[in-house]
């Protein structure tokens, strides 16, 4: 009975130790903090090039949750450190995600231009669920790709997306033309991914039609 008493311990804390490995991140690692504390909410962040070796590395690491919570203070203002990026006179992008800024985390910024007065709204874990089949053609840039801008022609019409909001209710929502472009530029953003990409898979593509 002893035996069976210590067996059933045991494994409960195999089962403890092994579960724990699987909870999701839900805040920042102390360099992040470090990163997000050196100034204040409406101080813009530095944006991370590929031209810099880390910088590129970090470009290129697939970001992780953050759990959405409205009382979190550094949550905040990082959400503002972010806005105050993208506005920036050195950058006015349309879009910004946090690994731009060296935080890997599902935070993404996006400009509106399929609503009214096109406003900026913030979208935390943002995921494409569907793309159409239909494609759309758009030139590109990029806060972290310097000096440089391409056409691209593969990105989807419309997108189907689920997300976080900051006050933490989960929504899904269909998006269609340049806006959903910015969606689908951040959200690679989150997954390591560049529009240098897309060109690349466009030029191999091409040069495989033309040897059919």
């Amino acid at each position: 009975m002893k035996n069976q008493s210590l067996l059933i311990i045991v494994t409960l804390l195999i089962l403890g130790c092994s579960s724990t490995k699987n909870i999701k991140p839900i805040g920042f690692s102390s360099e992040e903090i470090d990163l997000i504390s050196n100034a204040d909410s409406l101080t813009p962040m530095r944006v991370y090039k590929i031209t810099n070796k880390e910088d590129s590395l970090l470009l290129r690491t697939k970001s992780s949750y953050i759990k959405p919570d409205p009382n979190n203070k550094m949550l905040q203002n990082f959400v503002k450190r972010l806005y105050s990026t993208v506005r920036d006179s050195m950058s006015m992008g349309v879009g910004i995600a946090a690994p731009q800024v060296g935080i890997l985390k599902n935070i993404i910024w996006v400009q509106r231009f399929d609503k009214e007065n096109f406003p900026f709204e913030v979208y935390l874990n943002p995921r494409i669920i569907k793309y159409s089949d239909k494609k759309q053609t758009f030139r590109e840039g990029c806060l972290s790709i310097p000096n440089r801008s391409d056409t691209l022609k593969n990105r989807a019409f419309s997108i189907k997306i689920e997300y976080d909001t900051f006050e933490g209710e989960h929504k899904t929502e269909t998006i269609e033309g340049f806006t959903s472009v910015i969606f689908q530029h951040e959200i690679d953003h989150l997954n390591g991914i560049l529009y240098l990409d897309h060109l690349k898979k466009e030029v191999i593509d091409a040069k495989t039609k033309e040897e059919e």
